[in-house]
């Protein structure tokens, strides 16, 4: 067998389908920050605010870590995804709610099941990345342990709101 590439990198890995799973994940995180941001300062102060604050900064967080693992893997950004996504979310925010001018309850609940989704989809990346980390030495095998901890404590805390909010929205008042 020849000797192994510099920097740990392992020939077997497919960095032009990595490249592009990468970007994808950019894009999607994209959309995450923007829309976690947006349901944080639309639930501002008690019993939410808090609680989607943080979450809102971890996965802004993880975005830049995100950005980081693509620096290290010499994977170029592609801002036309960044941007096509960023446009998709903003465009998401005009859907009907079945108010016309109101914020409807149920955006929240909406809300949430897609910032679940979103985190779901974070996790799935770090999950993927892990085993690669054994065989390349640009890939922190601790840093993505970390990550995928914490989605999954994301992922904890906004089915426990998602279900809560569920339940004060569908229940029949009076």
């Amino acid at each position: 067998m020849g000797a192994s590439p510099p920097g740990g990198y392992s020939a077997s890995v497919n960095m032009d389908l990595l490249a592009i799973y990468l970007n994808d994940h950019l894009a999607g995180s994209t959309v995450g920050v923007r829309r976690a941001g947006y349901v944080a300062r639309a639930h501002r102060g008690p019993p939410l605010g808090g609680v989607l604050e943080r979450i809102a900064r971890e996965i802004a967080e993880d975005r830049e870590s995100l950005l980081g693992i693509m620096d290290r893997l010499g994977v170029p950004q592609r801002r036309y995804k960044v941007l096509a996504a960023a446009a998709a979310e903003g465009a998401g925010r005009l859907k009907p709610n079945g108010r016309i001018v109101a914020r409807s309850p149920l955006s929240s609940v909406l809300e949430l099941e897609f910032l679940r989704l979103g985190v779901e989809g974070k996790a799935a990346c770090w999950r993927a990345l892990r085993p690669l980390a054994d065989a390349d030495g640009r890939l922190d095998a601790r840093q993505l342990d970390e990550l995928l901890a914490r989605a999954e404590r994301q992922l904890g805390t906004l089915e426990e709101l998602r279900l809560r909010m569920s339940q004060e929205v569908f229940r029949a008042r009076g």
